[in-house]
C-alpha cells in the first residue's frame, strides 16, 4: 500500500450529510474484480447527467476545488460495506476523507485501502468548510505521526488506532505488518517450544 505519513493539500468540500456508500459508487459499478478504475464512477449520479454530461454545479467538476482532501458532511459512508466506495475514492485520488462521524464498516474500509477517516468535531467541521468556501487555495497539513490536522490557525488533534497509524505511516497492509516482525514472532515460537519441552 502506498505510504501516508504527511500530507499537504487543498481540500475538496462535499458539506452533505448522509452519503451512503451507494451514492459514493453505485452498485451497478462494482463488477470489476481490481481494485482501479473505480474513481471514473464516484459519485457517478451526482457527477453526470443520465445521458453521460458532466453536471456542472457538482464540486468535483469545479476546477476551483481540487486537492486530495475530502471534507464531507457528518455520517459519512453509512449504508452498505462495500469496500468499493474506500477503493472509488482511492482510485479518483483522495487520500484523507474529513467528517463529523463515519460509518465504522467504511472507516474499517478506509484505513485497509490507506484513507485516513479524519473525524472532527462538527464545530471544527463547520469551520474547515467556511475556511474553504473562504479561500479554495486554502493549504490542510496532515500529518500522522503526530496526529494532528492544521488549517491556518486551526490545529486538530485527531484519534487513530495505534495498529493503523504504524500500517498508514510504513504503507503496511495487515501481512506486510505481520512480516515486519517475523523475528520477534520467530523468537516468541522459540521461546514457547523451550517451555512447552
Amino acid at each position: 500500500m502506498e505510504r501516508l505519513d504527511k500530507l499537504i493539500s487543498t481540500a475538496v468540500p462535499l458539506p452533505i450529510e448522509d452519503i451512503d456508500t451507494d451514492q459514493i459508487i453505485p452498485a451497478r459499478f462494482l463488477k470489476a474484480i481490481s481494485k482501479v478504475g473505480f474513481g471514473q464512477n464516484l459519485f457517478r449520479d451526482w457527477r453526470y447527467s443520465s445521458d453521460g454530461n458532466q453536471i456542472a454545479d457538482f464540486v468535483l467538476n469545479n476546477p476551483i476545488y481540487k486537492g486530495s482532501i475530502l471534507v464531507a458532511g457528518r455520517n459519512f459512508g453509512c449504508g452498505s460495506s462495500r469496500e468499493h466506495a474506500a477503493w472509488a475514492l482511492g482510485d479518483y485520488g483522495f487520500k484523507v476523507v474529513i467528517s463529523s462521524f463515519f460509518a465504522d464498516i467504511f472507516k474499517g474500509n478506509a484505513l485497509n485501502n490507506a484513507i485516513l477517516p479524519l473525524q472532527v468535531s462538527d464545530e471544527i467541521l463547520h469551520q474547515l468548510f467556511h475556511k474553504i468556501e473562504q479561500n479554495p487555495s486554502t493549504a490542510f497539513i496532515i500529518d500522522v505521526e503526530n496526529q494532528t490536522l492544521t488549517c491556518d490557525e486551526i490545529i486538530f488533534h485527531f484519534e487513530l488506532d495505534a495498529y493503523k497509524k504504524v500500517c498508514l505511516i510504513n504503507g503496511y497492509d495487515d501481512i506486510d505488518y505481520l512480516l515486519s516482525i517475523r523475528e520477534e514472532i520467530e523468537e516468541y515460537e522459540r521461546r514457547a517450544g523451550e517451555i512447552v519441552s
